[in-house]
């Protein structure tokens, strides 16, 4: 069985750790947990690493617990925030708790045994506690000064901190305290802005129970160049498909830099040190080869997806940058085609118009509305240049169009020089 702190060391997944924790996961098979916020009906990638150290920790014999916040959810965490967000109703937070519940599924084992996975949801113990009891019995355990010590406290107080936010690293504590209490959980981690959350949780378990309690970090991850991890120009990356599609989730590890793959690829995959090892020094021989990339893109696409949906991602890549690629984009399906040309202009034409059309000039300047040419003779050069297909296909005669197989019965791709494409709707 795995040792986790060697497992987490080399992998670089540890940020600060309490005194003790080591000895205590040494001693015994101990209940750890992670806090999942449910604000949307998806986790992101930017939620894997906590996932990932939840695997591992399952892997070496321990038993994880998934908190997801129903009841925090409703005040919001002030760590790392710069401002207060929306709060959000029971409704919307129940719709997002069980669309988080799947996800965390189709990594951790549920029915293992003694250290099977467990969720919480800190609503089902916060619902029936009343305000005046809470202020009474754990409130009066953790002084203003202790609150106010803590960067994600102080960090707001210039621009401005409802008692809403303030109170959330005692609701966080208390959240601690209760699993610490009734599912003899010892250790809560998380990342390292959540630290002064998670060390009042066992302050409040020392206090309020003379008990030991302890906490382990990891690091916030940081691109290489600086920019946000886990975000493209158009937000999150999500697990749900409906939100980010498999496609789109592969082209992000795809596109990873070498430092950054060389990171990624120890915090999100389960590859041991050899396999990565081994992988590394193949990538520096033929870094134009994208193999760690390409061996990240895999790994984390088969299982947040599927391996079928990963292949359809290749796929789908390969007829995107083929020159030629006729059979092959006739076989994508509309998701993935509409996913891989998502954001490429967008123009409607009539069956009848198509059928109408006696060639492709016609058809890319005034059948389409001049959005593809504006000019008659500017398509004709193009495509006597060599520099117009449709359907992956090159135009090679002016004077005749080809009875072209539309997509899914009703597009047509076409493509401009090498990177200019255009999807064609006919209704």
């Amino acid at each position: 069985m795995a040792d986790f702190f060697e497992e987490m060391k080399w992998r670089g997944m540890i940020h600060d750790i309490m005194p003790g924790a080591e000895e205590q996961l040494n001693k015994e098979m101990t209940t750890a947990y992670i806090g999942f916020d449910p604000t949307a009906d998806s986790l992101h990638i930017g939620h894997l690493v906590q996932i990932m150290i939840l695997v591992h920790l399952q892997k070496s014999g321990h038993k994880p617990l998934a908190l997801v916040g129903g009841a925090t959810g409703m005040v919001g965490d002030p760590s790392g925030k710069s401002a207060e967000r929306n709060l959000l109703t029971k409704e919307i937070l129940d719709h997002n708790l069980a669309g988080v519940q799947a996800q965390l599924e189709q990594f951790l084992d549920f029915e293992c045994g003694e250290n099977s996975a467990e969720m919480v949801n800190n609503y089902d113990w916060f619902k029936n506690f009343n305000f005046l009891d809470f202020i009474r019995d754990v409130g009066k355990h953790i002084t203003i000064n202790y609150m106010m010590s803590k960067d994600s406290v102080k960090s707001r107080l210039e621009s401005g901190l409802s008692f809403t936010e303030f109170s959330y690293q005692l609701v966080q504590g208390y959240d601690f305290y209760h699993l610490y209490k009734n599912k003899n959980c010892k250790l809560q981690l998380g990342g390292s802005d959540q630290w002064g959350n998670i060390v009042t949780g066992t302050e409040l378990i020392r206090r309020m129970d003379n008990g030991e309690a302890f906490a382990i970090t990891t690091p916030l991850i940081k691109k290489a160049d600086g920019t946000k991890f886990g975000k493209t120009a158009g937000g999150n990356v999500w697990l749900d498909k409906k939100r980010t599609s498999p496609y789109k989730f592969y082209q992000y590890w795809i596109n990873s830099s070498d430092d950054d793959a060389k990171n990624y690829i120890r915090i999100f995959t389960l590859k041991t040190k050899e396999e990565i090892e081994d992988l590394e020094k193949e990538h520096d021989e033929a870094p134009h080869l994208r193999l760690l990339q390409k061996a990240l893109g895999e790994d984390i696409t088969t299982r947040v997806h599927s391996k079928e949906e990963l292949d359809k991602a290749i796929h789908a890549s390969q007829i995107l940058f083929a020159k030629k690629a006729t059979d092959e984009i006739n076989n994508i399906d509309e998701q993935t085609l509409l996913s891989v040309f998502e954001g490429i202009p967008m123009i409607d034409i009539s069956k009848s118009d198509l059928e109408g059309t006696s060639n492709p000039i016609d058809l890319l300047s005034d059948v389409t509305k001049g959005e593809i040419f504006t000019s008659k003779g500017e398509a004709r050069r193009m495509i006597q240049g060599g520099g117009v297909s449709i359907n992956k296909t090159k135009i090679e005669n002016v004077d005749q169009i080809p009875t072209y197989k539309l997509l899914q019965d009703k597009y047509l791709l076409v493509q401009k020089g090498k990177k200019n494409y255009y999807l064609v709707e006919v209704r």
